[in-house]
């Protein structure tokens, strides 16, 4: 026998008698067919004619839908004889039941190394088209009539296209749920092209998570998954069509892998638009739809990153002019000035002069193009949003996937196992199976929502408790580098106390991070499995809704510290505040929160950006590399295409989880905190341009294919953004308000520079720094927090950053009228931008619809004409039909036939 398939159609009809003779014969059959399963090899070269392109069987026929890759157990050096025998059963027992359900097998081994062996999967027309009517999925009925109208901007978009020439554009069909009894009524050309190669592998993926392999206490055991898991198969995927470097050998190959990586994963295209219905053709709408949120992301970034530039260049433009700063760095002022030590015992005063160069950085981003900035952000998001649900109404019809969730999206098979429970259902009204009872779900959701709040304390707990050791550690830096490094003024200059705490706790955090970061992507698959989602976009929204409260939490956490706590709550020199009573809280730089807060957000987004694509990039890569040296070494043989595909890379079970991620996190630093870094809009850009090009590249060249799957949006980021969205405004009002010196300097402009409590006749900025900074006796310290270094000259005062009444005075040491003058504005100013903002997000999203008025109508004239063709179709049916029995009634019944006849 050549193949397994030709003697499947021998045994088939066999196994109908034996069903009608009972449950022994059926038994005896199963056996036979699993004794049969793995006799005969083609061998290396023969079952591909030595073309490494070909994508057939060996008869050259029939398309490979699927591979399927194992060991063979007689191979294996091991002494577990029993589990192997175990494994075998199992995967006998599987590949007949694949036989069972239609499919045809046909296996070989590999050419590089003897163990492997590759299961070529087929599916014939027959399967397809029973598999295509259960799984809903819409296929041609006719080519598109509508006429589109170009836009104005086409001449434009015309240049950064791929080349019609070489990626032609697709034929548009009116599309319908396939249905085999209408079979005649959709566009078949070519039964060989009808279903393209993405939708057979999709087809085929469904059966194969579907098909049993044992039963152990009357439970099913099912799914490639499993055994995937279980390592009975070390691997399942469908093949590319060719290699990237060149077109297939194979005319009829229209080698799209190649023109992918030719036209849009190259990074020569960096500047051109994506192909994304070819990306869609042979990755799937999962992937197509990602691709295209990604690059209308980073178009739209495009008109916040020039804003953003320009804010900055108006910061750079003002600093000359900034008259605070000036004062900081005047030596008959700010050279006056001592300062009041940071700590306890081992810091000394220091002048306020050394903050020069921070107080000229802080007049760039501290400026009025800043509230402009944060007050056009928050516009921003909006429009992005509703525009980009617009493009997704679009890209829906486009594609098809208007009404996949309700029509077509299957039942998860770990649902569908769990199935045990029978209840009414309320529309129907007839009974069904669930895998749970309304008490057990609750149950189940309660446990789930407590296992991620108690992860997210504990990011929480590790994040205070860098806190801690920040403040702990900065005493014994202090202490230490001061003692040794006196002499070496040149490491004493860049390695301070405060550069020493920052560097090691960023490194214990980072560690930290990622150590939670790893167990809790398993611990939220063990709980996402549990709560038993009954869809696979329901299991992804609620693990993607998990991950990342998580991250959130993860990335985010250092921010909100710098932008929201540190230096806020610190008390004045004469009383500190502790924290646990032992720790003294950590003041701001000399330069200010907002300036760390800057310098903080471009190390995360620029250094994230850097670690990830070296580590989605790099690493497959070299792990490709490695794996091509060693089979080189080890032969010079033609390879064919299966074995090349499973030397890639496997996509992670996740999938697309951590590109969506990367990119919603980067979402939220150009959002959540722009207000303190305008340029965050043009680093983004310039890291998706990339970005787009890296992921194209890696998806081409460095992973399998990845089995094509629906989807008709993407997600639960949507609404994940969405929230981003609203948060981003409080963030930025809260930033200017109590990060900044916006409003301090607002109310020292407009009351306090001018009579009553100012001494100018005019409205100014001069006297800023000394009516700001409050005065401390230095005879006023507590023992505990006295500072060890002698005072510098005569001085009895030293000054920090607070409104209080000075030494000598009835309130001495309270808040003073500037402080409550300060404080009322702003929380007035917080109220007024966030209404402000709020009301404009409202008005946006109430007059752009979620759906362009020309889409609707192009869904509106789909369904009509496709009715209309379908209901034509069978009434042509039906009369015909009618016809001829009212022909053959009349030719042998009536009486009063027709003289012709």
């Amino acid at each position: 026998l050549s193949s397994l398939s030709l003697w499947h159609s021998a045994i088939v009809p066999a196994k109908r008698k034996c069903e009608e003779n009972g449950d022994f014969l059926t038994s005896l059959y199963q056996t036979s067919v699993i004794d049969l399963v793995h006799i005969t090899f083609h061998h290396s070269g023969a079952d591909f004619d030595n073309k490494p392109d070909s994508l057939f069987f060996s008869d050259g026929q029939r398309r490979i839908d699927f591979v399927l890759v194992y060991e063979d157990e007689s191979k294996k050096m091991t002494h577990k004889r029993s589990d192997h025998k175990k494994q075998k059963r199992k995967r006998q027992v599987y590949e007949s039941n694949l036989i069972n359900n239609g499919l045809q097998l046909e296996a070989t081994r590999s050419v590089l190394d003897e163990k492997l062996i590759f299961v070529k999967v087929h599916a014939p027309w027959e399967v397809l088209c029973t598999y295509a009517e259960v799984m809903h999925i819409k296929l041609p009925l006719q080519p598109n009539d509508l006429k589109t109208r170009d836009s104005a901007f086409n001449w434009f978009s015309r240049l950064l296209r791929v080349d019609e020439n070489i990626i032609k554009p697709e034929q548009e069909f009116f599309t319908a749920p396939f249905e085999k009894e209408h079979l005649s009524n959709f566009y078949i050309q070519d039964k060989d092209t009808f279903f393209n190669p993405a939708t057979r592998s999709r087809i085929v993926h469904f059966i194969l998570s579907r098909v049993e392999y044992a039963t152990k206490n009357n439970v099913k055991k099912f799914g490639i998954n499993k055994l995937l898991d279980a390592g009975i198969y070390k691997a399942a995927f469908p093949l590319h069509d060719s290699s990237f470097r060149h077109p297939s050998t194979d005319p009829d190959c229209p080698s799209e892998r190649y023109l992918l990586y030719k036209e849009w994963a190259h990074p020569k295209n960096i500047f051109k638009l994506q192909p994304l219905d070819f990306i869609r053709r042979y990755y799937g709408e999962k992937i197509g739809i990602y691709f295209a949120w990604l690059g209308f992301y980073t178009n739209m970034l495009t008109v916040a990153a020039v804003v953003g530039v320009g804010c900055f260049l108006y910061g750079c433009l003002a600093k000359d002019n900034c008259t605070w700063s000036q004062e900081v760095c005047d030596p008959n002022i700010g050279g006056n000035i001592i300062m009041c030590p940071q700590c306890d015992k081992a810091c000394t005063y220091w002048n306020l002069t050394i903050t020069c160069e921070s107080s000229k950085k802080l007049c760039i981003f501290d400026s009025f193009g800043t509230l402009v900035f944060a007050v056009f952000m928050g516009i921003w998001v909006t429009l992005f949003l509703e525009f980009w649900k617009r493009r997704q109404a679009e890209l829906e019809y486009e594609w098809d996937t208007v009404e996949y969730l309700e029509q077509e999206e299957q039942i998860r098979p770990e649902y569908e196992a769990q199935c045990t429970h029978v209840i009414m259902n309320e529309i129907t009204q007839q009974k069904e199976h669930v895998p749970y009872t309304a008490c057990g779900k609750c149950m189940r959701m309660t446990f789930c929502t407590s296992a991620v709040l108690f992860w997210i304390l504990l990011i929480i707990a590790s994040v205070v408790g860098v806190i801690v050791y920040r403040l702990s550690v900065f005493l014994v830096f202090s202490a230490l580098l001061s003692q040794h490094i006196t002499e070496t003024q040149a490491i004493h200059k860049y390695l301070t106390p405060q550069t020493a705490t920052s560097v090691t706790a960023s490194v214990i955090s980072f560690i930290v991070i990622m150590i939670l970061n790893i167990i809790y992507e398993k611990v939220a698959i063990m709980i996402t499995d549990f709560e038993l989602p009954r869809t696979q976009t329901d299991y992804e929204n609620s693990l993607t809704t998990k991950m990342f409260l998580f991250q959130f939490v993860n990335y985010y956490s250092s921010c909100f510290y710098i932008a929201f706590f540190k230096g806020k709550f610190v008390g004045y020199p004469g009383n500190p505040v502790y924290w646990l009573g032992k720790y003294r809280n950590e003041e701001c730089d000399p330069g200010g929160c907002l300036l760390e807060l800057t310098t903080q957000l471009a190390i995360i987004v620029g250094g994230k950006a850097i670690w990830n694509n070296i580590q989605e990039v790099l690493l497959p890569w070299v792990k490709n590399l490695i794996g091509r040296y060693c089979a080189a070494a080890r032969s010079e043989k033609i390879v064919p295409r299966w074995e090349h595909d499973y030397h890639l890379q496997p996509i992670g079970k996740l999938g697309l989880f951590y590109e969506y991620l990367e990119m919603v996190i980067q979402f939220g630093f150009v959002t959540l905190f722009v207000a303190s870094f305008p340029l965050a809009p043009l680093l983004a850009i310039i890291n998706n341009m990339l970005e787009i090009r890296l992921d194209a590249w890696k998806m081409t060249t460095q992973f399998r294919r990845i089995v094509p799957q629906k989807a008709q949006d993407i997600g639960a980021w949507q609404p994940i953004m969405q929230g981003i969205a609203i948060l981003a405004v409080v963030t930025n009002a809260m930033i200017i308000a109590f990060t900044s010196d916006m409003i301090p300097r607002l109310v020292y402009y407009w009351s306090f520079s001018v009579p009553p409590y100012g001494n100018h006749s005019t409205y100014t900025m001069k006297g800023y720094i000394n009516n700001t900074l409050s005065v401390f006796n230095i005879s006023d310290f507590k023992n505990e927090s006295k500072p060890s270094a002698p005072q510098v000259g005569n001085q009895t005062t030293c000054r920090y950053r607070d409104f209080r009444y000075p030494p000598g005075h009835q309130h001495q040491y309270e808040h003073n009228i500037y402080y409550w003058h300060v404080i009322a504005a702003k929380l007035a100013f917080i109220i007024v931008m966030e209404h402000v903002i709020y009301f404009v997000k409202f008005i946006i999203s109430y007059a752009i619809p979620d759906v362009s008025q020309k889409t609707k109508s192009k869904v509106k004239r789909e369904k009509y004409l496709t009715q209309k063709l379908l209901h034509e179709n069978d009434l042509k049916v039906v009369t015909k039909s009618m016809g001829k029995i009212a022909g053959k009634i009349f030719r042998v019944d009536s009486p009063f036939r027709p003289k012709a006849e």
